[in-house]
């Protein structure tokens, strides 16, 4: 199963591990994905993994409604 959120598609960010010597090696940032049970329009529910930050955007525009 990929590192990938299913609601946005946002994936592992990719760079480099600088030290003080400038020392360049390869390194992830990687998503913190949580498994969720979201009901959709129609009332059925539906389990995704998603994103943490997509989460909260989620809960944000149900209290807004």
């Amino acid at each position: 199963m990929a590192r990938k959120c299913e609601l946005t598609g946002r994936v592992a960010m990719t760079g480099n591990n600088v030290s003080h010597s400038q020392r360049h090696t390869k390194r992830k940032w990687q998503l913190n994905l949580v498994s969720v049970t979201l009901v959709d329009a129609n009332g059925r529910k539906q389990r995704l993994r998603v994103a943490a930050a997509a989460l909260r955007t989620l809960n944000k525009d149900a209290r807004s409604k």
